[in-house]
């Protein structure tokens, strides 16, 4: 049930995740346009009424005047004549004297406290109103003669619903246009996925080569991982390789000698005879163990180099450490130590560098000279650990060949397995670094070089 919801998670397609994604914009923001385009559709209507319901109060104010020492209001037709246009509308209007008398006019419309436009109602319908004073000082009648013009609204409300309807349809079609160039944009920033996919949907299991595809920088990161994925899978696979196909090539000869060996050991019965045998089968089943020994820790080393983070590694404590280890073997007697004051860091596997320096010391007890020294040392971002020894060392013309598997001897002596140095180089390489030989005249140096952490590291 868990397989198959993740299959289901990893189908999900980003074109249709996107498209609700849009969708759901264009929904929020058509309805945020909808309800903005109603309110301005709305303030527009009552901007336009409310000029010609104030220019309509003002013509009647212009109108009023005092003869005989009453009010007359000889209203103008023209007042009324632009407010008519809404035919459904209703038009009321009231003159009111100073001392509060209707002069002419709808008696109890709603009034204002002060001048200005204000709503209310008509005979129960919505309406809107406007209040202009007028200051008369004439000798028979002085004060403030009030003029009211209200309207019902609904030919606004038609216009503003007009103008949001066509606001809204205005901008659905372009909603729709920017709905198809978004989809077209989506499916062109798309496409190196759907390439990415055709590709590594056709290739073949075995191959593990960086993928070729061009893509954007944003998925670069994700083929950048896959890449350094597929070499890390290529590497455990290399090694597993390796030593399906080194085992068993390099264990059938000595464990053939040892049989062969003791066959012979069996029918002896001579005592002299029969204690070489056993000698050289105790020095093949030496020489077995070695070769074993060295295979898996290649293998492991190889193994570690990707399953193991990088943690900060001092190289005087694996120095010690080789050193220790390597006299604890009863190997080591003698063995120099070079270390500087301070820590010299690299970012690394402390298991396998101390795997790398056992070799080397190794390698240099067996086949070199005494004295036998270990150096650590860090300048200019390269971090070294080398191992000296006094004798002449590789030949210069094996240096390169001296780094691959079973190199010199074939594995078959008790002398030597032939991975040692190839355990080292494979060390070098998981921590960016290399294995170098150099000879100064009086010493064989073996230097493990690779960049150093910082101070603060």
């Amino acid at each position: 049930m868990a397989e198959a919801s993740a299959v289901l998670r990893r189908r999900r397609s980003i074109t249709t995740r996107l498209a609700l994604t849009l969708a759901a914009i264009f929904v929020g923001g058509g309805t945020a346009i909808a309800i903005a385009a109603l309110a301005y559709g709305r303030t527009a209507a009552d901007r336009s009424f409310d000029r010609l319901l104030i220019g309509a109060a003002e013509q009647i104010a212009e109108a009023v005047a005092v003869r005989g020492g009453r009010l007359i209001v000889d209203i103008p037709a023209s007042a009324f004549e632009l407010l008519s246009l809404a035919a459904d509308d209703r038009i009321v209007y009231a003159v009111t004297a100073p001392d509060g008398a209707l002069v002419t006019g709808y008696p109890d419309l709603p009034r204002a406290e002060t001048q200005g436009i204000y709503d209310g109602e008509i005979t129960g319908a919505d309406a809107r109103f406007v209040r202009i004073d007028r200051l008369l000082a004439e000798r028979a009648l002085t004060g403030r003669v009030t003029v009211v013009v209200g309207q019902t609204t609904q030919a606004r409300t038609e216009l503003a619903r007009e103008i949001a309807g066509r606001a809204v349809l205005l901008s659905g079609i372009a909603g729709l246009f920017m709905a198809g160039l978004a989809l077209v944009a989506v499916r062109r920033a798309l496409a190196p996925l759907d390439r990415l996919a055709r590709h590594l949907s056709t290739r073949e299991a075995h191959d593990l080569r960086p993928v070729p595809v061009e893509v954007p920088r944003e998925i670069g990161v994700l083929v950048d991982t896959l890449d350094r994925f597929m070499a890390r899978v290529e590497r455990q696979v290399s090694a597993t390789q390796a030593l399906l196909g080194d085992a068993p090539h390099q264990l059938r000869t000595p464990i053939a000698a040892i049989r062969a060996h003791a066959e012979l050991a069996r029918e002896e019965r001579d005592p002299e005879k029969l204690r070489a045998m056993v000698t050289r089968i105790h020095q093949r089943a030496l020489n077995l163990g070695r070769l074993a020994d060295q295979m898996l820790s290649r293998a492991m080393i190889i193994h570690r180099a990707d399953a193991v983070p990088r943690a900060p590694v001092d190289l005087r404590e694996v120095a010690m450490r080789a050193v220790d280890e390597v006299d604890h073997l009863g190997g080591g007697a003698g063995v120099g130590l070079h270390l500087p004051e301070d820590a010299v860091r690299v970012a690394g596997d402390a298991l396998s560098l101390g795997e790398a320096v056992k070799n080397l010391l190794a390698n240099a007890l067996r086949y070199g000279m005494t004295p036998v020294a270990v150096s650590v040392s860090g300048a200019e971002g390269r971090a070294r650990i080398e191992v000296l020894d006094a004798g002449p060392g590789i030949p210069e013309g094996q240096w390169v060949d001296a780094m691959s598997r079973f190199a010199g001897r074939s594995g078959v002596s008790a002398e030597s397995a032939g991975l040692g140095l190839s355990i080292v180089a494979s060390v070098a390489e998981a921590h960016e670094g290399t294995l170098r030989f150099s000879h100064d005249g009086v010493r064989f140096h073996a230097t493990l070089e690779m960049p150093m952490l910082g101070a603060g590291a």
